[in-house]
C-alpha cells in the first residue's frame, strides 16, 4: 500500500499564511521539514528565540574549527588534513606545495577542488586548467593531475566516494538558471601542457578504498595528444554563479544547490540583495534539518548570520537540533542594515552523520554551541 503525507496543511493558533513572511507580532519561526526543505514542513511560531539554550551537554552540539590553524603544507592531496567524513563523501583542507613532484590518482570517487586561497595550474590527462581563487574544479574519478602554484593555495578537497558529481534539476526556471553550463571551463591541450610532458621519471599515486598504492613510470604519463568524450574535468568560479532570488520570500539553501552526489549536496552562497517586502524575513530561518547534517565552509566577504565568524572557518550542525541565525544578525531579520548580502561560503549537506577528523578536533572552537546566547564568547580554539 502507498502511503501519502496529507496533501494540504492545517494550522491551529497564531501562525503566518505564508513561510517566513509576516509573522505574529513577537513571534520567532521555526521550520520543521523533510527531505532538505523539498518535503513536507510545518512552521511554528515560538515567543522565544529556539537557540535560547543555556547549556549543551551531549555529541549532538553545533561544532566550528578554524581551519587557518592548519598551517602546515602537505607536499600531496592525499596527505591534506581530513576533517569530516562518512560512507559517502570526505571532506579535507590541503595547503598545496609551490610544485608537486608527483601526480595523484583517485580511485575511490569524484574530487571536488574548491580553491579557496591561490592561484595557479592544474595539470592533468585532459591539459590545463589555469585556476584563482572561488574556483570549484571537479575531476572525475582516477583522472591523474597534479598542480603547480604561482600564489600559495589553500583548498578544500571533497570526495564523492563511490559517486559522482552532477548538476541539479533547476525545474521549471530552466537548466540556464544560477549559472548557464556554458560558464565551465575543460582543460585545453596547450602549449604549457606539452612542455610539461617531460621525460623524466614520474609516479602516480593511487588512492583506492583509503589505501595508497604508487605507479612510477620513466615518462611523464600526461602526454596525451587529443581526446573527445562527454566525460571531462570542469571547472566553475563563484563569480560565474548568479543566485536564486525573490524580493518577497527568504529562499531556503537548497535554491543555492551547486552540486549533487550521492547523499549529499554542495551549495554555494553568493552576495545577493536582500528581500525588499517588508514582511518577509531577510535573514535564514530557524529550522530543523532532520535529514541531514550542515557543513558550511566561510570563503570570504562579511558573514552576516553568524558571529566572531571568519574566512577559513568551517561549522557543522548535526541534524536532529534547531539552529538559525545569530542575535546580531536576528536583531535585523527584517530591517537589514545595507541593501545586500557580502559573503561566499560552500555549503555540504550530508544525509548521513559525519564524523569529525583529528586535524578538525585540534583547532575547535570549544564554545561554538554558545555563540548564540547575546554575548557570545570569543572565538577559540580548544584545548
Amino acid at each position: 500500500m502507498t502511503r501519502q503525507y496529507i496533501p494540504f496543511p492545517r494550522s491551529e493558533g497564531l501562525s503566518s499564511k505564508q513561510a517566513h513572511a509576516d509573522l505574529p507580532d513577537s513571534t520567532f519561526e521555526r521550520e520543521m521539514g523533510k527531505e532538505g526543505f523539498f518535503g513536507p514542513a510545518t512552521h511554528m511560531y515560538h515567543r522565544h528565540p529556539p537557540t535560547g539554550w543555556t547549556s549543551w551537554q551531549g555529541p549532538l552540539r553545533p561544532r566550528a574549527f578554524d581551519l587557518v590553524k592548519i598551517n602546515a603544507a602537505q607536499p600531496s592531496p592525499w596527505d591534506a588534513a581530513e576533517i569530516l567524513f562518512n560512507a559517502h563523501v570526505r571532506l579535507r583542507f590541503w595547503r598545496a606545495p609551490a610544485k608537486m613532484d608527483h601526480l595523484a590518482r583517485n580511485g575511490d570517487g569524484d574530487e571536488l577542488l574548491f580553491i579557496h586561497q591561490g592561484a595557479g595550474d592544474l595539470f592533468c590527462d585532459y591539459g590545463r586548467l589555469p585556476f584563482r581563487a572561488g574556483d570549484y574544479i571537479v575531476l572525475p574519478r582516477s583522472t591523474m593531475w597534479r598542480m603547480e602554484c604561482s600564489a600559495p593555495v589553500t583548498a578544500l578537497l571533497i570526495e564523492a566516494t563511490g559517486s559522482t558529481y552532477q548538476l541539479p534539476d533547476r525545474g521549471m526556471v530552466g537548466k540556464h538558471a544560477v549559472f548557464d553550463p556554458a560558464v565551465l571551463e575543460t582543460p585545453k591541450l596547450d602549449e604549457a601542457f606539452r612542455d610539461q610532458a617531460n621525460g623524466q621519471e614520474w609516479a602516480v599515486r593511487i588512492k583506492r578504498r583509503n589505501a595508497l598504492s604508487t605507479v612510477t613510470y620513466p615518462f611523464n604519463p600526461l602526454d596525451a595528444v587529443g581526446w573527445h568524450g562527454d566525460l571531462s574535468p570542469v571547472k566553475l568560479n563563484v563569480a560565474d554563479i548568479r543566485p536564486l532570488m525573490s524580493h518577497r520570500y527568504h529562499l531556503p539553501p537548497s535554491a543555492h544547490t551547486t552540486f549533487v552526489a550521492n547523499r549529499f549536496v554542495i551549495c554555494t552562497f553568493c552576495p545577493r540583495p536582500f528581500e525588499t517586502d517588508p514582511g518577509a524575513l531577510k535573514v535564514p530561518f530557524f529550522h530543523n534539518n532532520d535529514d541531514y547534517d550542515e557543513v558550511l565552509f566561510y570563503h570570504a566577504g562579511d558573514f552576516f548570520s553568524r558571529d566572531n565568524i571568519h574566512a577559513g572557518m568551517m561549522t557543522l550542525h548535526p541534524c536532529g537540533f534547531t539552529h538559525g541565525p545569530h542575535p546580531k544578525a536576528l536583531g535585523n531579520a527584517f530591517t537589514p542594515k545595507k541593501p545586500a548580502t557580502d559573503e561566499y561560503a560552500v555549503m555540504l549537506d550530508t544525509r548521513d552523520a559525519l564524523e569529525i577528523g583529528e586535524a578538525a578536533s585540534a583547532v575547535e572552537w570549544g564554545d561554538y554551541a554558545y555563540s548564540w546566547k547575546a554575548a557570545p564568547a570569543p572565538a577559540k580554539a580548544a584545548e
